[in-house]
């Protein structure tokens, strides 16, 4: 099956960029899933920048989304200024999951004058969908396998996923993100077991934490200025980890997208 988009996109949602940003990410994700990586039907997630952030998340909310659905918002300092992220998701089984709509949306804005200057200096528009995230299909679980195990295949399969998709797009991607449960970073033998899963990665190229509420997410951008991403995960109970969307925020996206 191959990943979708919603079809109903533009009759959903007013964002000026989102049929460049839809076609590059159909385009992405049709390659990657050609090359051996399973894919969701649907996007993990959506980024979309909006100042103020009513003009989303009203549109969002006739859709079907619960706006801070966590009870969290993630601060997100992108481009050397401040932005706050609060998730919208939509709940399991909705019909708009059926029809190509991300899982959840990042409602991105800016917190200050500065900061929402250099988000419309860009001329994306007002809002303007900043990425899409596509799914990645986890490896199953045996029977009667411990977590420490689970999560050593779960991370060994991800550095082969982000080789694969690096030499399948032609662009290098961004820092591999590991979030785990703390079951796994707490156990003692996490850190001598962790460095045989990354493999021959340097260790600029991924970064371990422990997943907040549990679960794991696992994540990486395809292209350069933070276009298109990549995101595996399992159990988790709110879109983001905190340590991550930080990390992320300050090194891997850009407003600036040429």
């Amino acid at each position: 099956m191959s990943p979708e988009l919603p079809k109903d996109f533009a009759n959903r949602l007013t964002i000026s960029n989102a049929k460049e940003r839809l076609a590059e990410a159909q385009n992405v994700g049709d390659r990657i899933q050609a090359a051996g990586v399973p894919l969701m039907a649907n996007p993990d997630h959506a980024a979309v920048f909006v100042d103020p952030p009513h003009v989303l998340a009203g549109p969002l909310k006739r859709i079907g989304y619960l706006t801070g659905w966590d009870a969290r918002c993630y601060p997100s300092p992108v481009d050397g200024q401040d932005y706050i992220n609060v998730s919208a998701a939509l709940p399991d089984g909705h019909a708009a999951l059926d029809d190509g709509w991300p899982k959840y949306v990042a409602v991105v804005h800016p917190v200050d004058e500065t900061a929402r200057s250099l988000m419309l200096a860009q001329g994306y528009g007002n809002p303007f969908l900043h990425h899409i995230t596509w799914g990645i299909v986890p490896p199953d679980r045996e029977p009667d396998e411990d977590e420490l195990t689970y999560a050593g295949r779960v991370v060994t399969f991800m550095v082969k996923v982000r080789q694969t998709i690096g030499e399948t797009i032609g662009d290098t991607p961004g820092t591999l993100i590991v979030a785990l449960p703390s079951t796994v970073v707490n156990d003692p033998n996490f850190p001598a077991r962790r460095l045989d899963w990354v493999g021959d990665l340097s260790e600029a190229a991924y970064q371990f934490e422990e997943m907040d509420g549990g679960g794991y997410l696992l994540q990486f951008f395809v292209l350069s200025g933070g276009r298109i991403e990549v995101a595996l995960r399992i159990a988790t109970r709110q879109t983001f980890n905190p340590k991550s969307v930080h990390k992320i925020s300050e090194d891997e996206i850009s407003t600036v997208q040429d």
